[in-house]
């Protein structure tokens, strides 16, 4: 029979210079007969027909432009499909080079802990080389999940920044995490580009809990009394210094405690002396 129409045509630049694009064969896939296809592209305005050459670049139906395509101009971009028995040819798309940019994704993605806090980690990439290379801003992605899981957690607003720290973890658990780029405002485009692939996963754990559910803090009772002590300290100063205080704020504590401070510091000093 003869061929389908061609669908589904994408492309996407990384460097707005060169240009890969890829389609469907059509609905009921190829033929019982070999079928040749064909990437054709022009300027919007200028009306002479370019064919791409280098083919399966990016899968079966794909085909790679390497360079001399025009920016800030409009491209037509179809796909025909011939067998012996006919042609079919798929529907034009327009596009802008400028609109279909995307890049590699972020490189030396590190993920680490915050410390001993056990439900955080800080995670944090360099930018792909093309955001150096060209006028490009970029906004990034997070996504991450448990070891255990299939089931990743998308972060999306982490803006133009390059670091990042994922918080209400879980304690003790590997967490695997990817960061992918998506350029925009490139030379004044309006339009975001294309985010790229995930990095490769990364893989951190945070800190194990050190407290045992149900057990007891052996240090509470040593921490109860050194608070009695400390509180029982506060009032008597609160008594001797703060005379018709009614409302004790956090201010007066502070208070206390440089008073407290510099006490200790003057009976350091005079038992120095000879």
């Amino acid at each position: 029979v003869p061929p389908e129409k061609p669908v589904n045509i994408s492309c996407w630049s990384k460097n707005m210079k060169d240009l890969t694009c890829k389609w469907a064969p059509g609905t009921e896939g190829e033929t019982f007969l070999h079928t040749n296809y064909t990437l054709k592209y022009k300027r919007r305005w200028y009306g002479q027909d370019n064919t791409c050459h280098e083919y399966h670049t990016a899968g079966t139906y794909s085909c790679h432009i390497p360079e001399d395509l025009a920016l800030f101009t409009p491209y037509e971009i179809w796909v025909e499909a011939s067998n012996r028995l006919g042609v079919a040819v798929s529907d034009v798309v327009m596009l802008d080079i400028l609109d279909v940019v995307t890049t590699d994704p972020p490189s030396d993605v590190h993920v680490s802990r915050v410390g001993d806090l056990e439900d955080q980690l800080s995670v944090r990439w360099s930018s792909p080389p093309a955001l150096k290379d060209f006028l490009f801003q970029a906004k990034y992605q997070i996504q991450y999940r448990v070891e255990d899981s299939s089931e990743w957690k998308v972060v999306d607003d982490v803006g133009n920044q390059t670091s990042c720290r994922l918080a209400g973890l879980r304690p003790g658990t590997v967490y695997f995490v990817q960061v992918r780029c998506n350029p925009f405002s490139i030379y004044g485009s309006k339009k975001a580009g294309i985010w790229s692939d995930w990095s490769n996963p990364t893989a951190a754990s945070t800190p194990r809990s050190e407290r045992v559910a149900g057990g007891c803090d052996p240090k509470g009772g040593e921490q109860n009394t050194t608070l009695r002590r400390e509180l029982k300290q506060f009032f008597g100063w609160v008594k001797k210094h703060a005379y018709g205080c009614s409302n004790l704020g956090i201010k007066l504590y502070d208070q206390w405690r440089v008073w407290l401070q510099k006490s200790h510091k003057t009976r350091n000093q005079v038992g120095k002396e000879p």
